[in-house]
């Protein structure tokens, strides 16, 4: 291949991956925008799409870390941009990340305290057991499951 041909290949796959992590980084960033507006829900909406995104730019960047060879022949302005894409990236993951974590700290606070509620507001066990002892609280109400 020529080295004409080589830096063509380079500087598509460089702008395909640019184009990739910017798309990406404007659906964390509204994901972050929704999170901060405190309404989680709203990221539902759109969440197949991040996954793919995301799937996809895992790919590619293992690609890229595997054989970084693939963009040397792209001409350096054109990988700086792609360098400064990739900082925005981090920068919004990071903070994507921790509003992620706040919501599901803030979720399994919430399922705690409905279900300390709960079995607050059954009362003490009336009934006796086959051994003799007063049977314990019904715990079927409310299930909580920290593996989500």
């Amino acid at each position: 291949m020529s080295q004409a041909a080589a830096a063509l290949n380079a500087t598509a796959r460089l702008r395909q991956l640019l184009d990739l992590t910017r798309r990406l980084t404007e659906r964390l960033t509204i994901e972050l925008a929704a999170f901060e507006a405190r309404r989680p829900q709203d990221v539902a909406a759109g969440l197949a799409e991040t996954q793919e995104l995301a799937n996809l730019y895992r790919r590619e960047s293992a690609q890229v870390k595997a054989n970084p060879t693939t963009l040397a022949a792209a001409p350096a302005s054109e990988r700086m941009a792609l360098v400064d894409a990739t900082r925005a990236f981090e920068t919004v993951l990071a903070r994507h990340a921790r509003a992620v974590e706040a919501a599901r700290l803030i979720s399994e606070g919430l399922v705690k305290a409905i279900a300390a509620e709960v079995t607050s507001q059954r009362g003490t066990p009336s009934a006796y057991g086959a051994a003799g002892r007063a049977t314990v609280a019904d715990a079927r109400a409310v299930a909580f499951n920290r593996t989500a």
